[in-house]
């Protein structure tokens, strides 16, 4: 049972709960011997105590943090550092980690790949960082292995920047945001609020930590509950639980929504850091005797059962016996999911997947950072032993999440077991994740043990006709479906022995490869440039005024990162933004960069002084309607551009480009009735869009409409938060209202100066 409660609770001694009520004060003194406030118990949380040691601000509830290491890889570090660099960066002021584990098969686009590599290499060297190969270690876990410390701040280029277990606060965000700490800025939040995961009762045989993960998932998150706040996890529990186990589930936690997660920690993580030469960073962490959370979900373990997330999101959970008892009624659901995502482009169906009354898959794979551990492969090769996947369609991969892990799976002979069944090893590699490695078949349906299942994580092109499907499991029912030979199972159906392997962590496998600079910078190295790695164009500064054409309206009801900028293919581009703007909501609107284009057309008349008399039909029109009413609109103090209204974006990667490629197009804003997550919305921030919202149900334009924004400098300089704006269709106009939300100084300042470079460029970071 999963269970998240309305009100928030208080921990005494850390493992009872008291629910927060009138009496609850007086409930916690005679549990204590001693009266402690509300908010003085808010203190008492792990969360509180670390973000407040990495607070600069002096200011307890608004947090301005400073990091102390920083990870990015190969598809998102090129960007960060020309970033950087544009902004005046010598040298990297904390650790770095540049991983190569997203473009590593250099397998398409030419040099492109490899040329990312190279920067990366001599950017580590020159700026003194760290440099991880191809095939070394998926980003994350070398995080863990390497990087994470009991009580520290790790911050990510990466969505599933996560190590709570490990007693690391960690936190995922778009590549501006490690600009900022690569300049000595900061990461500025409001404290946020902390939710206690309270484990109770130990996981049955066969349930591993992803179906832990999805039962969570499953719970919070429709509703938001934990939606940028702090996960941490508390009670009983937790003690049941292997290191890798947790480390499991944390990563997960990316997909509630969540800013961040903390776990208390113990001889079991003190354990972890000492397999890897490290025990002097392990911290032990427990909330206080009294500690306040503004939220609770209970979990007991005992009653969790091998999970199954269906197309099309990490929240669409079931019980695989479930499933298995009701194919044909999940499988319409799913149908009917599929309808929202892809309309009448493509024929989906899943029926032929029923076979004699079970649900056949044809693709599985043990994969990244949530898939790849010790545990998880070691576990799954004691149900596969003595079976065979088959030779039909059924196909298995395995990819240790580093290189230590498949070291040790050979000397244990676990590696020897999985190739017996037929399930072929691979190096660490994080393309099954994004769509980028083991593409399956037009139609075939995979089940990984991975991060998410979004449409076209798998790899498939709707718009040329192309679809699979990804459902999430864990390792261990995975491998049961294997030695089923593709016929869904749960691993509690498996009624043999699941070993406890002992792991050893070999060390000089990275020390042998893997290049640090020990935080020692050469201004003399030259950066290595491939063609395709290209500076970011100009950006104007906001103007007086702004003319947004409509370019696109979605209405789902959620838009990933994913549909707003493609993952897979389009990661060899990463370094081009010019080159990979052409891609931007290509599988959900491809008419829109079309359109984008063509009203960008019109500013870059306007920026070089052309005026409105001799610029478009279109433009002339909108602008002699909009004249009728604010006549001292003209083209020196009004920009033209494009704006996109979806239901709630944002949700899923971290990256960037989701904002950074509608801004290379000429967009100035986003206006949504809510973001999915904080890191999408301080992307367009950082690139300088507005980060509009609208209340649901209200919408006055309608696709290729325009929006105009008279004064809309002034009023975010004068921190307004309802911004007027005007529909306008044809002759007619018609005003409504917009909100920004909150936006701290800095932020403002980024808009207004039209993004992160320029507000760097006029010398106004810290």
């Amino acid at each position: 049972m999963v269970k998240s409660y309305e009100s928030g609770c208080y921990l005494v001694n850390g493992t009872e709960i008291v629910m927060d009520a009138s009496d609850a004060q007086t409930a916690v003194a005679s549990k204590t011997g001693k009266t402690v406030t509300k908010e003085e118990a808010k203190k008492g949380t792990i969360a509180y105590g670390i973000l407040q040691a990495h607070n600069t601000s002096g200011n307890a509830d608004k947090l301005e943090i400073k990091f102390d290491k920083l990870t990015s890889h190969d598809i998102t570090f090129v960007g960060i550092i020309q970033t950087a660099r544009a902004s005046g960066l010598e040298k990297f002021p904390i650790p770095y980690v540049l991983t190569n584990c997203h473009n590593s098969l250099c397998a398409v686009g030419g040099t492109i790949n490899e040329d990312d590599h190279m920067f990366g290499l001599t950017a580590a060297q020159k700026y003194g960082g760290i440099y991880v190969p191809p095939h070394q270690a998926v980003i994350h876990q070398f995080a863990r292995e390497v990087l994470a410390t009991g009580g520290g701040m790790i911050l990510g280029s990466d969505s599933h920047t996560r190590y709570g277990a490990l007693g690391t606060m960690a936190v995922g965000e778009g590549g501006p945001e490690l600009v900022k700490q690569l300049l000595s800025q900061t990461y500025d939040i409001k404290m946020p609020e902390v939710v206690a995961i309270y484990l109770e009762g130990d996981v049955n045989k066969g349930v591993g930590p992803q179906d832990v993960a999805l039962a969570i998932i499953g719970e919070v998150f429709a509703s938001g509950y934990v939606k940028n706040k702090v996960m941490e996890f508390v009670g009983p529990g937790v003690k049941n639980l292997s290191a890798d186990f947790r480390i499991g589930v944390d990563v997960m936690t990316t997909e509630t929504t969540c800013l961040s997660s903390i776990w208390q920690t113990d001889s079991e993580i003190e354990e972890f850091y000492d397999i890897h030469g490290r025990k002097g960073d392990y911290k032990e962490l427990r909330p206080s005797d009294v500690a306040y959370y503004d939220g609770l979900v209970k979990v007991d373990l005992s009653t969790v059962k091998p999970m199954i997330a269906m197309p099309f999101h990490p929240s669409n959970t079931y019980e695989i016996e479930e499933v298995n008892a009701n194919l044909e009624d999940i499988i319409a659901d799913v149908e009917k999911r599929a309808k929202v995502s892809f309309g009448d482009k493509i024929e989906y169906s899943l029926r032929d997947k029923i076979k004699n009354g079970k649900f056949h898959v044809d693709q599985g794979i043990i994969a990244g950072c949530a898939g790849g551990g010790f545990e998880n492969i070691c576990s799954a090769a004691d149900i596969l032993k003595g079976s065979y996947i088959g030779n039909d369609r059924f196909t298995l991969s395995v990819y240790p999440a580093s290189t230590p892990i498949y070291m040790e799976i050979i000397k244990n002979g676990v590696a020897a077991t999985l190739m017996e069944t037929g399930a072929i090893l691979k190096t660490a590699f994080c393309g099954p994740c994004f769509g980028a490695g083991d593409t399956p078949a037009n139609n075939a349906f995979s089940i990984r043990h991975s991060t998410r299942n979004f449409p076209n994580r798998e790899g498939s092109k709707v718009q040329n006709g192309q679809i699979a499907s990804v459902a999430l499991m864990d390792a261990r029912s995975i491998a049961a479906t294997a030695a089923n030979k593709g016929v869904l199972t749960p691993a509690t159906d498996f009624d043999g022995t699941i070993n406890k392997y002992k792991y050893h962590f070999d060390s000089k496998i990275y020390a042998n490869r893997v290049f640090d600079s020990k935080g020692v910078a050469n201004p003399d190295v030259e950066l290595q440039l491939g063609p395709n790695i290209k500076d970011w164009p100009k950006m104007v500064a906001l103007t007086d005024n702004l003319l947004l054409k409509v370019v696109s309206e979605i209405h789902d009801p959620v838009t990933t990162t994913d549909e707003l900028i493609p993952s897979g293919e389009t990661s060899s581009y990463r370094s081009n933004p010019i080159g990979l703007a052409e891609f931007t909501l290509s599988r959900k609107d491809p008419e829109y960069v079309g359109r984008a284009k063509e009203v960008h057309a019109e500013e870059v008349k306007r920026e070089n002084d052309v005026p409105f008399t001799e610029m478009s039909d279109e433009i002339q029109n909108a602008v002699k309607t909009v004249l009728e009413k604010y006549p001292d609109v003209t083209a020196q103090n009004t920009g033209i551009g494009s704006t996109i209204f979806a239901v709630k974006p944002g949700d899923g990667s971290a990256r960037e480009q989701a904002a950074s490629c509608q801004k290379v197009l000429g967009g100035w804003a986003n206006i949504a009735n809510e973001y999915a997550t904080k890191r999408y919305r301080s992307n367009l921030i950082n690139w300088g869009m507005l980060p509009f919202v609208i209340d649901e149900g209200e919408l006055p334009f309608t696709n290729l409409d325009y929006v105009f924004l008279p004064g809309i400098r002034a009023a975010v300089e004068n921190k307004s938060d309802e911004i007027k704006a005007v529909a306008v269709s044809g002759d007619s106009m018609k005003e409504f209202t917009l909100r920004l939300g909150d936006l701290t100084d800095t932020e403002r300042e980024i808009i207004l100066d039209g993004c992160l470079i320029n507000y760097n460029r006029a010398g106004k970071k810290a």
